[in-house]
């Protein structure tokens, strides 16, 4: 028996997925296949395999060595794998020792940008069978089974900005090697500050007409392209999808994006807050409803009696919406998981600074949408930056909500002054949402202490390299003074 077989790995609607893929690689004489899996970071990993021999292993999974869940942003790896354990306190993971990738065929695709090239996701595994715990993609699919043990769905649609700019020096000399390496020099594609106007919309046409195409033929469900009101900024928005769908689209959107533009002389970026004059940070704004499996009706919505209390949520959504508030100083290592992302929380700016909600509200960090018999209901969490890893993200927020429903939460009074309502802080730094996450006895339960250890481990590792780093601020603040 193949090792999909052995361990039931794939549902049914997968195996019709994998016959529907050998097919196409067949039919389309494809000649190599990308095997890739989310990383801790939400950034891709893999191999790159010859067409017929993925084909014909696909269910016997590929092996790739855990240092790749042992790595900080910086591509470090940050836990002493050669010692008992290999840092994480378990066998399977010291020495640099394999595990599987196996590939979930329903995620198969076509590259359009890369000649006679197929792509398809994969969840990783021991060779025991058991999955991989620190997988963040297998971390949300458990979030989503404790959603569907009560009969629902998780939707998500995505909002998502980001920077492209003209690719001028790419910095490829030996000596801007390093880890990392000498970030390319750009030059913009349009000045900003005209938030929605067609001329700066087609000064940008040319590349994000070249990242629609092949979005599209990627199958991604595009909805919007529009540029933002920062230079050289713009924004993609995606239709909303169930379960793990959303998340899946979110990582290859990135990865695409980046790859093709690169092709074509330009470099796109979802850092939070680029160090360059005059730039506006870019947020990934999470909209999200939960609906029933049995009726499709969505959770969040109010009946139409409700209209005349001006409620926009039902108790439900209520419920939720206040576990997303109790848990958001938590969750922030989860939906802002970089150093950068943090100078992003400015207070009368359009990203939130403290965990409060209002009505269609784009000061707040949870504005609701929607209102009484409305089926497009949902909650839309300001708070994530771009790099966020999608499946951390969801799960938090999936997690926080139910608890908000399990405890029948109250999230109080809509904030229609969010910079004046009293409210929690969001953390200030990475730091702060690290010690908050390891505070909260919650995310420690639901996600394991296991994963919030090595997690807030990579996320200390990174934060004490920043620290050790001398500052163009220090420099300048202290090099003339003393």
């Amino acid at each position: 028996m193949t090792f999909v077989a052995r361990h039931a790995l794939w549902s049914d609607e997968q195996k019709d997925a994998a016959a529907r893929m050998r097919r196409i690689v067949e039919e389309k004489n494809l000649e190599v296949i990308r095997l890739a899996f989310p990383d801790q970071h939400g950034i891709l990993r893999g191999k790159t395999i010859i067409a017929s021999e993925a084909i014909a292993s696909l269910e016997s999974g590929c092996s790739i060595t855990t240092t790749m869940l042992a790595k900080d942003t910086s591509h470090r790896t940050v836990f002493p794998v050669f010692t008992a354990g290999g840092g994480f306190g378990m066998k399977e993971m010291e020495g640099a020792a394999d595990v599987l990738m196996v590939a979930d065929p329903a995620t198969f695709r076509v590259l359009p940008w890369a000649p006679a090239t197929g792509w398809v996701l994969c969840d990783l595994y021991f060779n025991d069978g058991r999955p991989v715990p620190f997988a963040t993609r297998g971390l949300y699919r458990k979030a989503l089974d404790e959603l569907g043990r009560r009969g629902h769905d998780f939707v998500a649609g995505l909002e998502v900005e980001l920077h492209i700019f003209k690719l001028d020096d790419p910095h490829m000399r030996p000596d801007d090697s390093g880890q990392p390496g000498t970030p390319p020099s750009v030059s913009l594609l349009s000045h900003g500050y005209q938030y929605l106007t067609e001329q700066r919309f087609d000064q940008m046409e040319p590349v994000l007409e070249i990242l629609r195409r092949d979005i599209v033929a990627l199958g991604l469900p595009l909805r919007s392209v529009e540029v933002e009101f920062g230079p050289s900024q713009c924004e993609f928005t995606f239709a909303p999808k169930r379960g793990l769908e959303p998340a899946d689209n979110m990582v290859l959107f990135r990865s695409a994006v980046k790859q093709i533009a690169r092709r074509h002389g330009y470099h796109a970026t979802f850092m939070c807050r680029p160090k360059l004059p005059n730039l506006f940070a870019s947020g990934w704004h999470l909209h999200q409803s939960i609906v029933s499996r049995a009726t499709g009706e969505n959770l969040f919505m109010a009946k139409e009696a409700a209209k005349d209390t001006g409620q926009p949520l039902s108790e439900f959504g209520r419920f939720y919406l206040a576990g997303l508030l109790d848990h958001a100083r938590a969750a922030t290592v989860f939906t802002t998981p970089t150093i950068n992302g943090y100078k992003r929380y400015r207070s009368y700016s359009l990203a939130p600074d403290r965990a409060i909600w209002g009505r269609d509200n784009r000061g707040v960090m949870i504005r609701v949408l929607g209102g009484a018999g409305d089926a497009a209901t949902r909650l839309e969490n300001r708070v994530g930056e771009p790099a966020a890893n999608p499946y951390l993200y969801m799960a938090a927020q999936v997690l926080a909500g139910l608890d908000g429903v399990d405890r029948k939460l109250d999230p109080g009074p809509s904030a229609d002054t969010p910079y004046e309502t009293e409210a929690p802080f969001l953390p200030k730094s990475l730091r702060d949402a690290v010690a908050a996450v390891k505070e909260d006895p919650f995310f420690r339960e639901k996600f394991g202490a296991e994963f919030i250890g090595y997690y807030t481990h990579i996320k200390d590792a990174e934060i004490d390299r920043f620290l050790a780093e001398v500052t163009d601020w220090e420099h300048r603040e202290y090099f003339e003074m003393f």
